[in-house]
Parts: structure tokens; sequence; C-alpha cells
């Protein structure tokens, strides 16, 4: 959503930096009850616990979100494109090279320590980069807690909302005031907002049923090409 967002308000000629702040701002905002709807069908449908790993990494994520939105008002738009465009090629290429999940092996313990500290980071990048955190914990509990990638996906839509909840408000909070468009609470957009959830709620409802019947190696494959697109327009290394 940050992508779109983005170039979308620069095409009515709001200056970029503006912008940038309005898409990760508004995008986060979003994400809470998109996430949520994905979040319920995916807890009907999972056939373990993801609840429980899902809120104690997002408990911890609602820490990050807050003080990554936060810093990101104070760092310039293209470091923030760069940094976000490289961390997602990244995290594609590792997802590309993961082998199949029947040969997962979990290299870390799920605790609370482990759990508050992969919570506050990802949090931290979901507030900095505006995007809920969903493209870097996926990958972390398959790579390294040796979750399956449904299994992934599932709990990422719990932790989801914590996070986008703590970088939602530091978002409000660091705009307000500012010039910013008609009928915003800070950097989040009411009117953006109503029109992404109009259609992202449902998708994401739809979304998590179809994650249940796609092959988990066509999954990940899959994710991992969209991380490598959104990254290369980040990078704008793609003209469209």
């Amino acid at each position: 959503m940050v992508p779109l967002q983005y170039f979308a308000l620069q095409t009515i000629g709001i200056p970029s930096d503006l912008a940038f702040r309005i898409a990760l701002g508004t995008s986060l905002t979003c994400i809470i009850p998109t996430s949520l709807s994905g979040a319920y069908t995916h807890v009907k449908e999972s056939k373990i616990d993801i609840l429980k790993p899902g809120i104690m990494f997002g408990v911890f994520g609602i820490i990050g979100g807050f003080i990554g939105g936060n810093i990101s008002t104070i760092i310039p738009t293209r470091a923030l494109e760069i940094l976000f465009g490289l961390l997602l090629i990244g995290i594609a290429i590792n997802m590309f090279l993961k082998k199949d999940d029947t040969e997962n092996e979990p290299k870390l313990k799920l605790n609370y320590l482990t759990a508050g500290i992969i919570g506050i980071v990802v949090g931290f990048f979901a507030g900095l980069l505006g995007i809920g955190g969903g493209v870097f914990i996926i990958p972390i509990l398959t790579l390294l807690f040796g979750f399956t990638m449904v299994e992934a996906i599932g709990t990422s839509t719990i932790f989801i909302p914590f996070s986008s909840i703590g970088g939602s408000i530091s978002y409000m909070l660091s705009g307000w005031g500012a010039n910013i468009l008609p009928y915003s609470i800070g950097y989040v957009n009411l009117v953006n907002f109503i029109l992404i959830i109009i259609f992202s709620i449902p998708m994401a409802h739809y979304g998590a049923k179809i994650a249940y019947k796609i092959n988990e190696k066509h999954l990940r494959i899959l994710f991992a090409i969209v991380l490598v697109i959104i990254s290369l327009k980040m990078l704008k290394i793609l003209p469209f």
C-alpha cells in the first residue's frame, strides 16, 4: 500500500516528502482492520495455535512500531526508499533460497525473550517503513522458528495489527498541526483510509482462505516475487 499511495499522491501534485509521510501513516492505519479480517480467517482455518505466538510478538511490536514511526519523520524520504528496497531484496533472496518446509529446523526457541527482541525490531521497521511488518516477520518465522509458510502468514496477521497500532499513533501525533491534506489526522488521511479498507478487508478474508489451498513452495515463491517487484519500484529501477 505504501508504494501505490506514494506514487498516486505524487501524481496529484503532493510534494514527495509529504506524500511519503502520508502514505506511511495511512497505510499503517489501513493495515489494522485489514489484518484483523485476515487474522480471523487464519485462526479458524489453522490446524495449530497461531494466536499465542502472534500475540507474543505483537505486544512488543507495539513498542517498536511507535518508535519506528517517530524516527521516520526525521529521516530523508530517499533514504527510507533505499532502505525499504534493499531490505525487501534481501528478504526475497532468502525466500527463494529457503529449503522446503519439510526440511525446516527451528534455529531459535520461541519464548518471551526471543519474541520481545524480534517483536520490537520488526515493529520498529514496520513503523519506520509503514508496512505493518508482514514482509519481515514471515521470513523470520520460517527461517528461524521453523514455521511453515502458511503458519507464518497466519501468525503475521495477528502480529501486524499490534505493530501497526503503535506506528499509526506515532504518525498521527508527529503530523499533528502540520499542513496536511483535508480530512486528515496527522499524517493519516481518512479519505484514503476509507477507500482502501473498503476493498482490503474482504480481500484479506479471501486471501487467507486461498493461502491454505496453495502449495507451500509456490506460495513462498509468489511471496518472494512480489517483494522483488516492490523493492525494484522503490529503488526506482522499474519505471512503472
